[in-house]
């Protein structure tokens, strides 16, 4: 699924440039010429999930114990930075277009192009981000928002050509939507880049999280109480649990066992996010000898 729905933005992305870029150059349109360079970039991110996406789903392995899974968050973090990059340079571009004059104005063309490329860019992020949410890929929803910084940055191109075919001597006003756009650009990209780099420092789940891995682990049969969780995130929406689980002192080292196996199964059933877990088993008394948070 993955691979399918990045091939097919990609083959999106290369058709759009090509016509943006026809539609730019022979209808007198920068700002088109320039989103047709844009929507290039996309394809920078669209080979990296498919280079990517054979390494993150590999198997676990001897030299990878713990499997691949944080390779998807690098790729993740990647498509963040390709994005700011690309709206850093969106504001340069900008910038510098409060200093360009051109005899020339741009014809019908470049209009068409633009709006094609608003609604065929719209469409994509939306099918691609449902994608990437039903199978939770970090890195197919990240490159989503890639499409929809294309589209959002067509809207400008497409409003500067329609202000120069109305009134030419307003040109600034494609400097000025780039600049918006770009600002919202940012904002997307660092919402990408927060989230897999929080991870890749082995932040911890959330609050909510924790209390339903408390609840979960706290009803199952033979457990007295819960302590000493922990979580980190071994992949983008992988969860790895960490936690000592109380029992009666007096049962036998197999009765223990098969509770923590039961706590195992019942979290991994439970919850989406648990993809591995470590129960230490200890008797109630031990816990006053245990100086460690309970939380991390």
């Amino acid at each position: 699924m993955i691979k399918h729905v990045t091939w097919v933005g990609m083959a999106i992305n290369l058709l759009l440039s090509g016509v943006k870029f026809a539609a730019g150059i022979f209808g007198n349109s920068h700002a088109v010429i320039a989103d047709a360079v844009h929507s290039l970039s996309d394809m920078a991110t669209d080979v990296a999930i498919l280079i990517g996406v054979r390494y993150w789903d590999k198997p676990p392995d001897e030299c990878h114990p713990y499997g691949h899974r944080r390779i998807e968050m690098l790729v993740t973090a990647f498509i963040g930075i390709v994005l700011a990059s690309v709206a850093v340079g969106m504001i340069y571009q900008a910038l510098t277009g409060f200093r360009i004059h051109s005899d020339t104005h741009p014809e019908w063309p470049p209009l068409i192009a633009a709006l094609v490329s608003i609604v065929v860019k719209e469409l994509l992020y939306r099918w691609t981000a449902r994608t990437g949410i039903r199978i939770k890929s970090s890195a197919v929803i990240a490159n989503a928002w890639h499409h929809r910084s294309d589209a959002l940055s067509s809207i400008p191109a497409a409003a500067a050509v329609g202000v120069a075919l109305v009134y030419p001597q307003f040109g600034f006003v494609d400097a000025i939507g780039a600049m918006v756009v770009s600002v919202m650009i940012l904002q997307a990209a660092w919402s990408i880049l927060r989230a897999p780099l929080g991870k890749l420092v082995d932040e911890g789940a959330p609050e909510a999280t924790l209390r339903q891995i408390e609840q979960i682990a706290r009803a199952t049969a033979g457990v007295k109480d819960v302590h000493k969780l922990r979580t980190r995130y071994v992949g983008c929406s992988g969860l790895e649990v960490d936690m000592h689980v109380l029992v009666d002192a007096d049962i036998s080292v197999k009765a223990g066992h098969d509770i923590a196996s039961q706590v195992k199964h019942r979290l991994i059933s439970a919850t989406s996010d648990v993809v591995e877990t470590i129960i230490h088993i200890e008797p109630p008394e031990d816990v006053q000898h245990n100086h460690l948070p309970d939380k991390m």
